[in-house]
């Protein structure tokens, strides 16, 4: 399924609309069910409105119905050639829909890897018991 997922982030960095920073990410989110949904970060002159590739994978999921607990793992690859992680912004994200034992898996264009737990990657998050 690795290697599946590695040839679609590598296709999919060709999608992402990232004009402003030339900063293309591609991200997919693998369900316990084997599906496969994907994301580019969409970028906006008006840079509050730009959406990353994390959560734009994650809100595809969430829209067909997946919920925490019918993720399994997020991969993401930066097109800089390096291993670029999750902003902040998605890691709470990621720490709604993952539990803490999902794999967040980070590639880079070549091939290297580096795997974190979302425990490990989202250490503080803010949660539903934050409201009480």
């Amino acid at each position: 399924m690795e290697q599946r997922v590695f040839a679609i982030l590598q296709d999919n960095l060709k999608k992402s609309y990232s004009p402003y920073s030339n900063y293309p990410v591609s991200a997919a989110v693998v369900t316990h069910d084997s599906e496969v949904f994907t994301g580019v970060n969409i970028e906006n002159a008006s840079y509050g409105a730009t959406v990353c590739a994390e959560r734009t994978a994650i809100f595809k999921a969430v829209s067909a119905g997946k919920r925490k607990g019918d993720l399994k793992a997020l991969y993401v690859m930066v097109g800089s050639g390096k291993i670029g992680t999750p902003c902040f912004m998605c890691r709470q994200v990621i720490s709604e829909f993952f539990n803490d034992d999902c794999s967040v898996v980070c590639f880079s264009t070549e091939g290297d890897r580096e795997e974190y737990k979302v425990k490990e990657l989202c250490t503080f998050p803010f949660t539903s018991e934050d409201l009480l």
